[in-house]
């Protein structure tokens, strides 16, 4: 996230992710630190893989810190949509969650950023909307539900 582009969560990941950094911030940096304290005294470091593992626990945890802040820095909280939708050709309905980056195809939430989320998004219950397919075709899809 180098490059400050606005992430979108909702409200409920946003809370994790501060949880998870204060986490990181707090108790596994202490714990990583008595790691490496632990390490060195047991002498020569150059030989030590208790240090060498610690010290790479510690950039591991410091890295994933700084990913922490990019993104709440840069995100803008959007709400959940719930959707049911008709893929007309194939006469089969799916439910969908759209969200932020949060996304999860494994349990049906899709991001907003989806072409799915795009071609229903403004629109309403009984639409009939077309999303373009991957190969260029497009598909019909009907909007039985849309609840924000």
């Amino acid at each position: 996230m180098a490059n400050g582009k606005q992430v979108e969560i909702t409200e409920k990941y946003k809370k994790e992710l501060e949880a998870e950094l204060e986490f990181r911030k707090n108790a596994e940096r202490e714990r990583i630190l008595t790691a490496i304290a632990e390490a060195k005294s047991q002498g020569d470091l150059s030989e030590n893989a208790d240090y060498s593992s610690a010290r790479e626990a510690q950039s591991i945890n410091e890295a994933r810190i700084t990913e922490l802040e990019e993104t709440l820095k840069h995100a803008r909280i959007v709400q959940v949509v719930n959707i049911e939708i008709e893929y007309v050709a194939l006469k089969k309905k799916m439910k969908y969650q759209i969200c932020g980056s949060e996304s999860n195809p494994f349990e049906n939430k899709i991001s907003s950023d989806s072409p799915l989320a795009k071609a229903v998004l403004g629109h309403k219950t009984g639409d009939v909307v077309y999303m373009s397919l991957e190969n260029g075709s497009d598909t019909e899809i009907k909007i039985i539900s849309i609840d924000e």
